[in-house]
């Protein structure tokens, strides 16, 4: 078998295979590169030590049975034999499901997650998104500290439990997203560093220094990060990538690394003759990232809308501090905003940043779809003092007028597991450092953060405390009883419309039309046919739809035909989707 190792700094690099030991030479066509053959199969223990050091992972490495600093593994991917003929699922139309392996099901495995995707085709989402997979130091994590960037982390089953999950996925018609993380590797097991210049000092980031997009060197960075998202949708079957903070990939060059990587993927759609997509978390509020490239764009088929979430949590809860401020000022006109043109701060001054921000979208030009919407995400539960979901603060009537929102707005909907049934549990920040140091260091920088918005020490979790874990585990007792029954039935229902009704996955951002009373707290809007209204407010409101033919599609609580004035009369804190000819 061939190996190679990309390690230009080095004057000898020894290749370490299942007990023997042989100098590897460097390739006379590929600067930087260094190879050797040596026997070995799928499952075969090897690593590399660099002019007579330790013995290091591979950095290509598809598996590391014993954890990130352990030695790497050989997986022959042709050994798996697929059961399900996938053709593939596209953006258009989808629904998407963020889980997390770890903590859906108590098991906190792939294969027990793959023995759960049955409700999710009851749902009637369309993908699965998995946080990130890579292996990450202990157990238990989120996954966005991981190293070894083709790899399945080992707890979690490593690379035949993810094509088992995969399979199952695609043989229920699921299309499967995985979270990857390009702009930094955790603290702990990250070896690249050993290896060559994958970090510049040119840039920095909130992880510190960026990885290396356009310093010297970066040509075969470039190529490590498209390998390993090449790798993850051709060798494992996965149909999209969600790319993590793209914002912080610090990339000078002519042609951007998200260009080069939307470039790739497409290629590779083409040979596979399936679609693929990319999805970026974006803090920029550009069109670019989702603009086509032959349009000067990108690339990138989605983004997380961060605009929207904001505009939606400050109408139903009223917070308004931190980024939540400029929303909270008119949280109504906010969500109007967001739901007719994608961005809220479109070259507008945010008070969070001090600065303006944004740029407006061309809504002739950018799908709805191109935007996911969503009311809760790992992020914004997870990165709460207590991880407490909005199913802790919120009645079940705002919770299905904010399911209402989401589920027929203009933009790719996106659920984080659990908020399909209103889940009593939290979902907390919780690691499993094996680095003392680091645990500690973890555990005080989490309290010292949240003391600084009043938060008391005692009353922030402790991430390294294996309970913070066993709390943030989905309860799967919880959709037989009352009130979660009623908050399932209500999204299954509110999908199934979404798949019914073409108005409502219509890509045409300026087709939505928007009303509101911000004193009264209600909202209508309506995409082609397709009337939805929320009233958030305690009291009934009247809402003036107009007169016309109605027929109720769904609704929360019994709401009367308009009268023959065309208003609506909504109870409080309920909401209705209809259609009005």
């Amino acid at each position: 078998m061939q190996f190679e190792v990309w390690a230009p700094q080095a004057d000898r690099v020894t290749l370490h295979c299942d007990g023997t030991t042989r100098a590897l030479e460097r390739a006379p066509e590929r600067p930087g590169w260094w190879t050797g053959e040596a026997d070995a199969e799928d499952g075969t223990r090897y690593g590399f030590a660099l002019d007579d050091g330790p013995v290091l992972p591979d950095p290509r490495s598809r598996r590391q049975p014993d954890g990130p600093d352990g030695l790497s593994a050989v997986v022959d991917h042709g050994r798996h034999e697929w059961r399900a003929a996938w053709p593939g699922r596209a953006l258009p139309g989808a629904v998407l499901y963020e889980l997390h392996v770890g903590t859906y099901t108590p098991e906190g495995t792939l294969d027990a997650a793959a023995a759960r995707l049955g409700h999710l085709r009851e749902l009637g989402v369309t993908h699965v998104e998995l946080m990130p997979l890579c292996p990450f130091p202990g157990r238990h994590g989120w996954g966005y500290e991981g190293v070894s960037l083709w790899a399945v982390h080992e707890p979690y089953g490593g690379p035949e439990a993810l094509k088992r999950f995969v399979d199952r996925a695609h043989e229920l018609g699921l299309g499967v997203v995985l979270d990857v993380v390009h702009n930094h590797l955790g603290p702990s097991g990250n070896y690249l560093p050993a290896f060559g210049p994958y970090f510049t000092e040119t840039h920095q980031t909130p992880w510190g220094s960026a990885v290396n997009l356009d310093a010297p060197g970066s040509d075969e960075v470039r190529a490590y990060l498209l390998g390993s998202a090449l790798a993850w949708m051709r060798d494992y079957r996965i149909d999209g990538l969600r790319l993590d903070a793209v914002h912080t990939l610090r990339d000078t060059r002519a042609c951007h690394f998200l260009e080069e990587l939307s470039t790739a993927v497409a290629a590779l759609a083409a040979e596979s003759d399936r679609p693929l997509f990319l999805v970026g978390e974006s803090d920029l509020n550009d069109p670019r990232v989702i603009t086509p490239r032959a349009e000067h764009g990108f690339g990138l088929d989605a983004q997380w809308s961060d605009d929207f979430h904001h505009a939606l949590h400050a109408a139903l809860t009223g917070e308004s501090q931190g980024y939540y401020a400029d929303f909270a000022r008119a949280p109504f006109a906010a969500l109007a905003k967001t739901l007719t043109g994608g961005y809220f701060h479109d070259g507008t001054y945010s008070s969070f940043r001090g600065r303006r921000h944004g740029r407006p979208l061309d809504r002739a030009q950018v799908a709805g779809h191109r935007l996911l919407g969503y009311t809760q995400t790992h992020d914004q539960i997870g990165n709460r003092a207590q991880g407490d979901r909005l199913s802790a603060i919120l009645s079940p009537g705002l919770l299905a007028c904010a399911a209402a929102l989401v589920l027929t707005a203009p933009f790719t909907p996106m659920l984080f597991m659990g908020e399909e049934w209103a889940a009593g549990s939290p979902w907390q920040f919780f690691t499993d450092h094996t680095d003392p140091d680091l645990a500690d260091a973890v555990r005080r920088g989490r309290r010292r953060e949240f003391a600084a918005h009043g938060w008391a020490e005692e009353d922030v979790p402790d991430p390294q405390d294996p309970a913070t874990r066993e709390r943030s585990c989905l309860d799967w007792s919880e959709p037989e009883r009352e009130p979660h029954a009623r908050v399932l039935a209500w999204y299954r229902r509110l999908i199934a419309l979404r798949h019914e009704q073409p108005d409502l996955t219509d890509p045409d951002l300026a087709d939505t039309k928007v009303a509101y009373d911000e004193a009264a707290r209600w909202l209508a809007f309506r995409r082609g046919d397709v009337r939805v209204a929320v009233n958030l407010g305690k009291e009934p409101a009247a809402i003036p739809l107009g007169t016309g033919r109605v027929e109720v599609l769904a609704a929360w609580d019994t709401v009367a035909a308009p009268d023959a004035d065309g208003v609506l009369r909504v109870p409080g804190e309920s909401c209705v989707v209809l259609t009005q000819a």
